[in-house]
């Protein structure tokens, strides 16, 4: 199985659309997980023509009253992956993202947020953050993939606009 990942978009509110690299990326995935910060939900309706799309509420979702869930737990693969913004100060704080993950009962965390990617290996949890394709902080606008085959999950950030897509990456079992 192959996922999409993508988080704090920010469509119409500080980006005008989706990068057209992101589509490019997300070309073969099966399922798109959008971490918050939608906007709006012509981001999801955009999404949904690559993949089924699952979103979860981010802090500036709220003020636009969108009505989405504010996590997701789900079994993929054989792993229990959770989503979630992520809304911890400090931005990106991995004990409390770790946290987070405890009380879902999840073995990976994808949470957005921050704007800027990262993959974090803890003893007991995976955290992932895609990052933002429209509006990164500090860091180069992202997104990830995230293959799982087999109860083995290989993650990889991939830079939007790099034309070879240079990656970090994850593989290993969870």
């Amino acid at each position: 199985m192959i996922i999409g990942v993508i988080s704090d978009t920010h469509i119409p509110e500080r980006s005008s659309n989706i990068p057209e690299m992101v589509f490019e990326v997300f070309e073969n995935v099966d399922l798109i997980l959008h971490a918050g910060d939608l906007v709006s939900l012509q981001v999801k309706d955009q999404l949904e023509e690559i993949a089924p799309t699952i979103c979860v509420q981010g802090n500036m979702d709220r003020y636009q009253g969108l009505k989405l869930p504010k996590r997701e737990k789900l079994d993929l693969e054989g792993i229990q992956l959770g989503l979630a913004h992520g809304e911890v100060y400090p931005r990106g704080d991995t004990q409390q993202l770790h946290y987070i993950g405890l009380e879902m009962g999840v073995e990976v965390l994808i949470t957005g947020h921050t704007h800027w990617s990262f993959i974090k290996e803890l003893p007991d949890m995976l955290l992932l953050n895609p990052g933002s394709p429209t509006v990164p902080r500090l860091s180069d606008p992202s997104v990830m993939i995230i293959e799982l085959e087999e109860g083995k999950l290989d993650a990889k950030i991939v830079k939007i606009g790099d034309p070879i897509c240079k990656a970090l990456n994850f593989k290993g079992e969870r």
